[in-house]
């Protein structure tokens, strides 16, 4: 009786285990990024600040960030506003225990990335409803070996926002939903990323073929979506903005029409295929090809969104997250892969695969290990301003006021990152080198080694390359001085033991 009565337990034990495990394998990974790298990077600075400042500036849109750095174009608040809403009640428990805003940040960014992982899990639903349990397995652990997709989904860009709806949109399509399909898209083209009609496109295409939904239906639910949606985004935007706008139109207008993102960089037409994709999917490269050819029903969901990354491969500015909404998809044609290739490991010829498969595994593991290491390594300007706050905080009780230069703002620097008395701020730009011993500052971070009228305090090492070589450890980050710290030499703090120089 007694053995009788644990079985019960333990079979209940074991579906907790089949029904969370993942989640808390992919969770844990998330969250491990989020507070081992909790700083951001320029490319999210709108929407980081913007978190910032409806946290903490609430209804006092003068105060924020947004109206004095504009940026090169206007962002949507719709993100933003949505994250900041379900993070306040952590950001009232963080402000009640007086802790430093960067735990603020930290929880800005765990609410999206559950958000994602939400999204992902109900995605994985669809797949293991689809292609079996044993495929959702080998789905999970190809997008735990992976570095992109765990480490950008807690990053409020707006192509993560975009991830959340498109990851949704895919959920739908294998589940045969193709109204809620269109609309998810529809909404992530219109309010987060107009590219994502490169995405929606081919997708729309492949519904109408495989007549999964009439034209007039189609026509129908694109017209009243974007309508619904336009309006959404004009209303918050133009509040925000305090201008009549629809952000992701002049985003379309910078980008396609006039083509300016080309001044950030460009790249081959190829690049997203022989760079990109390889890096970002590791072993998931080469199974989500032999997917194809082992199961056909794929074919129906990797050719849409690999007609998504050859269009957007004619756009000459190229850069990993535009198209890291094509990942889940092409793990899921390799999990096939992996599934077939592990369940035929005993026979001669498939053996060899699975061998294979697991020496990519391997190396896949070595290489998200290596790319961890260096984006670590890629906030030096968040690194300098927590130093400083450290070493500082008990030099004065008069205000100190920090410069911070343009190159350390874009490397880890946001509203988050600052203190509260003594220390003031300063993001000026244009300030020559030359000018800064006419001003009052009382701390510089920036990219110069040496200021005029200043002493430099100590240095933050950032990443620089990799170097391989014969001998162990066969690969090597190499790390080179980024950023700087100056002190007013007529501060009489500046000469203080605790600064270790450069």
């Amino acid at each position: 009786m007694a053995t009788r009565d644990r079985e019960p337990s333990r079979a209940t034990s074991l579906t907790f285990l089949e029904r969370f495990g993942w989640d808390l394998l992919l969770g844990s990974i998330a969250a491990f990024y989020v507070l081992a790298v909790p700083y951001t990077k320029v490319e999210e600075s709108f929407n980081v600040q913007a978190n910032h400042d409806i946290l903490y500036h609430r209804h006092h849109i003068e105060k924020y960030d947004h109206l004095e750095f504009p940026g090169v174009v206007p962002r949507t608040f719709i993100g933003a506003l949505a994250i900041s809403l379900l993070t306040s009640p952590a950001v009232l428990v963080i402000n009640f225990l007086h802790l430093p805003k960067v735990y603020a940040l930290i929880a800005v960014r765990l609410v999206l990335g559950g958000f994602i992982l939400a999204a992902l899990w109900y995605f994985r639903v669809q797949v293991r409803r689809k292609f079996g349990g044993q495929v959702e397995a080998f789905f999970v652990i190809l997008t735990a070996l992976q570095f992109h997709l765990l480490f950008y989904c807690t990053r409020p860009l707006p192509n993560i926002f975009a991830l959340g709806l498109v990851i949704l949109a895919y959920a739908f399509w294998l589940k045969g939903n193709s109204v809620a399909t269109l609309q998810l898209l529809i909404f992530a083209t219109t309010v987060f990323r107009c590219d994502t009609l490169l995405l929606l496109g081919p997708i729309g295409l492949e519904l109408l073929l495989t007549k999964s939904i009439s034209l007039w239906e189609a026509i129908k639910c694109g017209c009243l979506t974007a309508c619904s949606c336009i309006g959404l985004t004009l209303l918050v935007d133009t509040i925000m903005w305090r201008k009549l706008l629809w952000p992701e139109l002049e985003v379309f207008w910078f980008n396609s029409v006039l083509n300016k993102s080309s001044e950030w960089g460009t790249h081959a037409f190829h690049w997203y295929f022989t760079s990109a994709i390889p890096r970002s999917l590791l072993v998931a490269y080469p199974l989500c090809l032999v997917g194809l050819l082992l199961d056909r029903r794929i074919l129906r969901y990797v050719l849409p969104v690999f007609s998504f990354v050859l269009l957007y491969s004619k756009l000459p500015h190229k850069e990993l997250r535009f198209i890291i909404g094509s990942i889940p998809i092409f793990n899921v044609s390799a999990a096939i892969a992996a599934s077939r290739i592990y369940n035929n490991r005993k026979k001669k010829v498939w053996r060899w695969l699975f061998v294979i498969m697991l020496g990519l595994v391997f190396v896949s593991l070595g290489c998200t290990a290596i790319t961890f290491m260096a984006s670590y390594d890629n906030y030096p300007g968040a690194y300098a301003l927590k130093s400083l706050h450290q070493i500082g905080q008990n030099s004065s009780t008069t205000d100190q006021w920090i410069h911070i230069d343009s190159f350390a703002a874009m490397s880890g620097i946001s509203r988050f990152c600052e203190s509260n008395i003594p220390w003031r701020y300063s993001k000026e730009e244009g300030i020559l080198v030359e000018e800064y011993h006419h001003r009052n500052f009382s701390y510089l971070i920036n990219e110069h080694p040496k200021i005029d009228g200043f002493r430099c305090l100590f240095a933050v090492h950032g990443f620089s390359r990799i170097r391989i070589r014969t001998s162990f450890p066969p690969i090597v980050l190499l790390k080179e001085p980024k950023v700087y710290v100056h002190g007013n030499i007529k501060n009489q703090y500046i000469s203080h033991s605790e600064w270790p120089g450069c």
